[in-house]
């Protein structure tokens, strides 16, 4: 029986080496269009079920764990950004506030499974416009949610956060080594 991470992120792929010792990765194909409806703190464990089961259906009798994060404020999901200006904005909301990143986990083998989220909540300086753009210069903001990665350039922006800084990163670790190692003994 093999462990699959399926997901594309390589700080995932990082974070989740203390997690298991000996895992792969398959990166899903799943269509990740949300469904109509479909409230901002529920998208991510819709996503990371989405995620493992589009994997799992071409490994059953494996152990597959999807993940997905997002962030949020004021019930506004906040993406990768696409561009220069849509990082810009992504700053401007996020300054001088606090919001919330959750991670959904999902884990399947055959027909078990069990999902949960992660919440932390991070609280953001207020930001010079001059830092803003410093910022959105380097490549750094756009292959993450909310435009920005805490172990990054953008540490120097937290204020606080309240919960697990690895949530942050992109992958509540030390709870999903414990739901991981309890889901291996219910097998």
């Amino acid at each position: 029986m093999k462990i699959i991470l399926a997901s594309a992120s390589p700080r995932r792929k990082e974070l989740f080496a203390d997690v298991a010792k000996d895992f792969i990765i398959e990166v899903s194909n799943a269509d990740e269009t949300a469904p109509e409806g479909i409230t901002a703190d529920m998208l991510p464990c819709f996503l990371s079920e989405l995620k493992a089961k589009d994997v799992a259906a071409k490994h059953p009798n494996d152990i597959v764990i999807g993940c997905d994060t997002v962030v949020i404020k004021d019930d506004r999901v906040l993406g990768k950004p696409k561009n220069t200006k849509d990082a810009t904005e992504m700053m401007r909301f996020l300054s001088g506030s606090v919001h919330e990143v959750i991670t959904g986990c999902y884990i399947c083998c055959g027909d078990k499974s069990k999902g949960f989220s992660e919440r932390t909540k991070v609280e953001f300086f207020e930001l010079s416009d001059n830092e803003i753009e410093d910022y959105v210069t380097s490549l750094e903001p756009y292959d993450k949610a909310g435009g920005y990665g805490i172990q990054g350039k953008a540490k120097v922006f937290i204020k606080g956060i309240v919960g697990d800084y690895f949530n942050v990163v992109g992958l509540p670790v030390a709870r999903l080594k414990r739901e991981l190692d309890d889901f291996i003994r219910n097998l």
